[in-house]
């Protein structure tokens, strides 16, 4: 297996700057939206960091990219390979593509045939497996151990965090530039990569802003681990419907980072999920997928109390099927 020559240590904040620098002409610099009526509705300022906007319509885009072009020339001839619901999978695709580099991704057969389908449109090989009777890091290490890739981690990676943190700097720089001053930030997580690089960013970008994550009820592992202190486990049975932030522990790495920087965990519902994506379409005019609206979702529901304040959430993706968008258009909205 083919790893980065450094050891897989947290990155610094000099480490997403350094990533912001690569990505300058890649990836996008997403808006901070916010909509008259869903602030009165509110009565706070709810300020919308749209990462659905991003190439591969996902925040992943970003992680990929820096940990691509942190790879040696001479190992990028063996390609890279990633295990993935979706974005990731997606993000890494198309990042080897800009590249010259091979891509295999390994996914669960019940992904999204959006993203199942994307991945392979961006020129990635697609390995589908059983997510709940098989293990995908056990067979990403057997075939990075024979074919030398590079495995290339979804969330407990140095540049795939300090890539993702670049979000952080944005949300920081555009506050400031509307006279905006951040109450609190909360973020999707699933393994932490997201959160735990926003919470990086912040904090030596904006000290002092609370961050929270935001995660579905049945997989708040990160919300769990921070009142314990320690890694907490999902129930391997637990189901729900935001397939892309369903994970079974935070990484290492991500909750040794949120443990000291995140000011606490929220979770929701799947139903709360599926009215925050038609929040988003109704006030925002964006398309956001379940698991790209649980922070949505966390200030809507009142999960944590923003009134009177102005608050950022980040929408992490909006690579829904049209099947779940119009379910959650269906729902009876007030």
């Amino acid at each position: 297996m083919n790893e980065l020559s450094a050891p897989l240590t947290a990155p610094a904040f000099a480490d997403v700057e350094a990533a912001a620098k690569r990505l300058e002409g890649k990836a996008v610099r997403t808006p901070l939206l916010e909509a008259p009526l869903l602030n009165a509705k509110l009565n706070a300022r709810l300020l919308v960091k749209p990462e659905c906007l991003q190439r591969t319509g996902s925040f992943k885009y970003r992680g990929a990219v820096n940990r691509l072009s942190l790879i040696p020339e001479a190992d990028r001839a063996r390609g890279v390979l990633a295990y993935s619901s979706g974005n990731h999978a997606q993000g890494v695709a198309y990042a080897a593509s800009e590249l010259g580099i091979k891509a295999s991704i390994i996914m669960p057969k019940d992904a999204p045939e959006l993203k199942i389908g994307n991945t392979r449109a961006y020129g990635a090989e697609v390995i589908l497996y059983d997510r709940y009777s098989e293990n995908r890091e056990e067979i990403g290490q057997r075939i990075a151990a024979e074919t030398g890739a590079t495995l290339v981690r979804p969330y407990d990676d140095p540049g795939i965090i300090a890539g993702q943190g670049t979000i952080g700097l944005e949300i920081a720089a555009q506050a400031a530039e509307i006279g905006a001053k951040l109450d609190a930030v909360i973020v999707c997580c699933g393994g932490g990569g997201l959160v735990s690089g926003v919470a990086l960013a912040l904090d030596g970008a904006a000290p002092g802003v609370p961050v929270y994550s935001a995660e579905p009820e049945n997989f708040d592992d990160m919300a769990r681990s921070l009142a314990s202190g320690k890694h907490e486990r999902n129930d391997p049975d637990a189901r729900s419907i935001c397939d892309a932030i369903v994970t079974p522990t935070p990484g290492q790495i991500t909750f040794g980072i949120s443990k000291k920087l995140l000011a606490g965990g929220l979770a929701v519902s799947d139903g709360e999920a599926l009215d925050a994506m038609a929040a988003a379409f109704r006030y925002l005019k964006i398309v956001v997928e379940p698991g790209g609206a649980v922070a949505l979702a966390a200030a809507l529901s009142g999960k944590l109390d923003i009134e009177g304040k102005t608050v950022a959430v980040v929408c992490s993706g909006g690579n829904a099927d049209a099947e779940m968008f119009t379910r959650a258009l269906s729902r009876q909205q007030d």
